[in-house]
């Protein structure tokens, strides 16, 4: 079920619009999540290269699930040593503030990744916006892990430490699941882009969603 492929790349009921509100009288500040995140069932944890082996797993047994929806990556994308440098990568640019990428564990079993959310492309200024992705293991959907895992995402982004202004989205037309996931999240259709990335062998359109954080006002300010 991914949407806009998570790099490496739709349940519980929330709501992403339930975060502290923000004083309209003060500039918005630009923080970063917590590198542990924990839901009811899940351990949400940032990119770190000692999550490697369990990465390279996770990524090794959905590979047929993942075929029609990942992008086209190098043959030795997910082999150790590179895994555990992308990873280390990853982990820099959490604290540098350009992407929070999360792998998720059932929390009565954090040895096992079973999905990874991500926010990318965080950009600041006059845009305060990030692009989301997602994935899950084909053993765990429908069970509303994902929708449970982005719910608190979304809270922490749009909460008071990071207020982002808004989070987008692009999923193919004909990933149903993703798409009714990012609906039930608030999420609203905004634009269609034709052959907009090349996944599976082909140029394939994908259409955008996005969710603004009402906690902004219409007036009201980015300090960074």
């Amino acid at each position: 079920m991914p949407a806009f492929p998570v790099e490496p790349p739709a349940e519980l009921p929330g709501n992403a619009a339930a975060v502290a509100p923000v004083d309209a009288s003060a500039d918005i500040r630009a923080g970063s999540p917590l590198k542990l995140l924990r839901t009811g069932r899940l351990l949400m944890r940032a990119s770190t290269p000692a999550l490697a082996d369990a990465t390279i797993d996770y990524q090794s047994r959905n590979l047929a699930h993942f075929a029609r929806w990942d992008p086209t990556r190098p043959a030795n994308h997910w082999e150790p040593d590179v895994t555990r440098a992308r990873l280390a990568r990853e982990e820099a640019a959490f604290d540098a503030g350009t992407i929070w990428r999360y792998w998720l564990s059932l929390a009565d079993e954090p040895e096992r990744v079973i999905g990874v959310c991500a926010l990318s492309d965080v950009a600041r200024g006059v845009f305060q916006s990030a692009m989301l992705g997602y994935s899950l293991d084909e053993g765990c959907v429908g069970g509303g892990l994902m929708q449970e895992a982005l719910t608190h995402l979304i809270d922490e982004a749009f909460g008071p430490a990071v207020s982002l202004h808004r989070v987008q989205a692009s999923v193919r037309p004909e990933n149903a699941r993703s798409r009714r996931v990012l609906e039930r999240l608030g999420f609203r259709r905004e634009g269609f882009s034709p052959r907009y990335l090349f996944i599976d062998g082909a140029w394939r359109d994908h259409e955008t969603f996005a969710l603004i954080n009402p906690q902004w006002g219409e007036t009201q300010r980015p300090a960074g």
